[in-house]
């Protein structure tokens, strides 16, 4: 334990010789029209690609690589940061990351960003830290802050179901969370139909709205639509967000078909890309711009 200390000290440090002033693009917001989409029937517009931290965001990721990527995200509309705590590696990395991304560049900017995180897999050891217990739920929400170091996060999320923990208590534990002002609003991922219908109608009966569910939606596997997932959403005006567009890449070279076609659907209002370059980022918001 006393040489994962160190190596992660010298990690910071690290970061601290690299730090140098960012400034915002002044034209982020020129193709405003064509970027953003209602979330379900909220308040919320959301660019219609998001960038996700799953890879590329670890310690294992070159710092000014991740400066670049997320950089040029937000220079170019990207606004929806999507996180997990257990996202790396190892675990927490990613959050951490964001979090001397936030306070060397992007603090400035923190109410033109639309932050996530998440909470449901493994991310400490013991029966505590994983699936959806409140326990799990508000210690993780407490940790992530702290790691992304923010005050609060605009969207938590329920990362998996848990099939062994009653919905009440996982969804309260979201409840408390926005009533304790640690998220604007709550989500889910990867929920089966009959869990996302209570978890849509004991969210409002609770007075905090179900904004958005998280689900694996592309060219390959359609199970949000088979299963009967995207029309719910639809119907009842909660967002749904894609991950994993390109299947893996097994639609690498098929990318602006798989991108349009996602964003085709009713329902879907934003699709989460994670690219390892930056070039990779620009093909995907001009196949956007081109097709809006």
């Amino acid at each position: 334990m006393q040489h994962k200390r160190c190596k992660n000290q010298h990690y910071r440090y690290r970061f601290m010789v690299l730090r140098e002033n960012y400034i915002a693009s002044p034209e982020r917001y020129a193709n405003e029209d064509k970027m953003y989409q209602r979330c379900g029937c909220s308040g919320i517009l959301l660019p219609k690609i998001s960038l996700g931290f799953w890879h590329n965001f670890g310690y294992d990721a070159p710092w000014d690589r991740q400066r670049e990527i997320t950089h040029y995200a937000f220079d170019h509309g990207i606004t929806h940061f999507d996180l997990a705590n257990n996202y790396g590696p190892p675990y927490g990395a990613a959050e951490e990351n964001f979090g001397k991304l936030m306070h060397d560049d992007f603090r400035p900017y923190r109410d033109e960003m639309f932050i996530a995180s998440k909470a449901g897999y493994d991310m400490w050891q013991g029966p505590y830290g994983n699936w959806g217990s409140r326990k799990y739920l508000m210690a993780s929400i407490d940790q992530s802050l702290k790691r992304m170091q923010l005050d609060y996060v605009d969207l938590f999320y329920s990362h998996r179901y848990d099939p062994n923990t009653p919905l009440e208590e996982t969804l309260q534990a979201l409840v408390d969370i926005v009533r304790q002002g640690k998220a604007l609003y709550v989500g889910i991922s990867r929920w089966p139909l009959e869990a996302l219908k209570v978890a849509r109608e004991y969210l409002a009966a609770h007075d905090v709205p179900l904004l958005i569910y998280q689900g694996r939606l592309n060219l390959i596997d359609r199970a949000p639509q088979e299963e009967g997932i995207l029309e719910y959403c639809h119907k009842h005006g909660i967002g749904f967000i894609s991950f994993s567009p390109l299947a893996s890449g097994k639609l690498r070279d098929r990318y602006k078909e798989a991108l349009n076609w996602i964003l085709e659907q009713q329902g879907v209002t934003s699709i989460l890309v994670g690219v390892s370059k930056v070039e990779q980022l620009q093909k995907n918001i001009d196949c956007i711009m081109h097709n809006s």
